[in-house]
C-alpha cells in the first residue's frame, strides 16, 4: 500500500529526533571525550542518546510508548536515507538496516544492564566496546562519558513525560575534560 508513504510526519517526533541528533553532534563529545569523529562514532552517539530517550519513554504510558515507536521509526528512516545518500543500493540497504537494528537493540540492552549496576565500571566498559570501538587509550574518557550518561539518565527521569510528549527534551551539557599531561 502506497498511502503510508504520504502520511504526514508527527512534528513532535521530528523535534525530539532533531534534539537527539543535535546533542550527538556536539563537538565536545569528539574533542573532549575522545569519541572518534567518524561515521561510526557519530552513529554510536546517536544510538546512545536515542536509547536513553527511549528508555525514559518506556517508563511512561501508552502515549509515551507510541511516541517511542515513532521515534525509533524516524531513526530507521534517517539511517535508510543516509545509507542511500552514501550510494548503498537497495539490497545493500536492507542488509545494512538489519545491522542497524541489531546494533541498536544490542547496545540498548547493554546500556540498560550497565545502568542497573551501581558503579560506572560496567557502563564505562560498555561504552569502550561500543562508542570507543575504533579508538585506543580511552579509559579516562570512557569514565567521563559514563558520568555524562548517568547525568543524562537522571535529567531525563526528572523531565515529565508530558514534556517529552510535547516535543521538549533537554540534555545536560557535555563537560570540558581536563587534559592529562
Amino acid at each position: 500500500m502506497i498511502l503510508p508513504l504520504f502520511r504526514r510526519s508527527n512534528p513532535t517526533i521530528a523535534v525530539l529526533y532533531g534534539a537527539i541528533v543535535a546533542q550527538s553532534r556536539d563537538p565536545r563529545f569528539y574533542e573532549a571525550y575522545g569519541v572518534p569523529d567518524t561515521a561510526l562514532g557519530r552513529f554510536d552517539l546517536i544510538l546512545l542518546h536515542l536509547a536513553l530517550v527511549l528508555r525514559r519513554l518506556r517508563a511512561g504510558d501508552a502515549s509515551a510508548h507510541t511516541l517511542a515507536q515513532g521515534l525509533f521509526d524516524t531513526f530507521c528512516r534517517d539511517m535508510d536515507h543516509n545509507l542511500r545518500e552514501m550510494g548503498v543500493g537497495d539490497q545493500g540497504v536492507a542488509r545494512q538496516m538489519r545491522r542497524v537494528g541489531e546494533a541498536f537493540y544490542g547496545r540498548a540492552q547493554a546500556y540498560d544492564a550497565a545502568l542497573a549496576e551501581q558503579s560506572n565500571d560496567a557502563l564505562a566498559g560498555t561504552l569502550i566496546r561500543n562508542v570507543y570501538a575504533e579508538a585506543a587509550e580511552v579509559g579516562v574518557a570512557a569514565e567521563r562519558l559514563a558520568d555524562y550518561v548517568r547525568r543524562t539518565v537522571h535529567d531525563l527521569e526528572a523531565q515529565a513525560v508530558e514534556h517529552l510528549l510535547g516535543g521538549q527534551v533537554t540534555f545536560p551539557e557535555p563537560v570540558k575534560l581536563a587534559v592529562a599531561e
